[in-house]
């Protein structure tokens, strides 16, 4: 199957890329790569509508610029072009995250083998990174866990050697999905549940602790879903947002009922913890 991708170049990076991407995601888009005044964009070629696209340039105004560039990538390229791409991440000196290819770092705490695949949440974002550092000092054993818009399921993973009880990894993109499935059988974890979908998928669950990794928009649309779900003493982690975006995802979670505990912030990119 042979994928586009599309180099957008933005004038300013912020917020443009991030409303770009929550566009880009309704019309069919996987993956995204952020770069510091480019994004790039991800799609299968049979999915792509090039008039669709072009719609979205009504953001182009006196407030953004934004071009775009097209290429195709085969499949049998795919995973060759992202492997030669992927560095392993070291997080605090504490969580070491790699793929097959690179040696094992046997002296930090945490070490989660990946299959560096065309999905979301190698780490690298600073919105996964900074998700594992909360990840890392929250104490999870003998709880319940949602990762939603789990990607890689790294975190899914994370929370499992934390001895997390049961573990629910969700993400609506098929490519994620399987993705987060090879991993998490990878790591031999048999308690995390691997499941394509999204909000709707939280029926009849509680949970102990919820990790939402996934932008502004959605976020603000599911924030009530998750609430439904998360156990009265429960906490919530919320990422993929700016820190100009971080008041209205409080004023949201605040009208549900949660209180903000904190937040950390890497680039501006934020992640924050609300509790029930």
């Amino acid at each position: 199957m042979a994928y586009l991708e599309l180099n957008f170049s933005i004038e300013p990076m912020i917020p443009a890329a991030e409303i770009l991407v929550a566009e880009l995601s309704e019309l069919g888009f996987e993956s995204f790569v952020e770069e510091e005044s480019n994004l790039k964009a991800y799609i299968q070629e049979n999915q792509f509508d090039e008039k669709l696209v072009n719609e979205l340039f009504s953001m182009n105004n006196a407030e953004f610029k934004i071009s775009y560039q097209a290429q195709k990538i085969e499949d049998q390229n795919w995973n060759a072009k992202w492997e030669s791409e992927y560095e392993p991440v070291l997080i605090d000196n504490r969580c070491y995250i790699r793929a097959p290819f690179h040696p094992s770092k046997p002296d930090v705490e945490f070490e989660i083998e990946i299959l560096p695949q065309m999905s979301f949440g190698t780490a690298h974002h600073e919105t996964t990174y900074q998700m594992i550092q909360l990840l890392m000092d929250e104490d999870v054993t003998d709880k319940s866990v949602l990762d939603m818009g789990c990607g890689t399921a790294v975190l899914a993973v994370l929370a499992a050697m934390k001895n997390a009880k049961t573990i629910h990894a969700i993400d609506n993109d098929e490519w994620a999905y399987r993705n987060a499935y090879d991993n998490v059988r990878k790591n031999n974890y048999s308690n995390i549940l691997v499941e394509q979908g999204d909000a709707s998928n939280l029926k009849d669950q509680n949970y102990q602790l919820i990790i939402a990794n996934i932008n502004k928009n959605i976020l603000l649309n599911d924030m009530h879903a998750y609430v439904a779900v998360l156990e009265k003493g429960g906490k919530i982690f919320f990422s993929g947002f700016y820190e100009n975006d971080l008041e209205d995802i409080t004023n949201k979670a605040n009208s549900l009922g949660l209180t903000y505990e904190n937040h950390i912030s890497r680039n501006n990119w934020v992640a924050a913890v609300f509790s029930l």
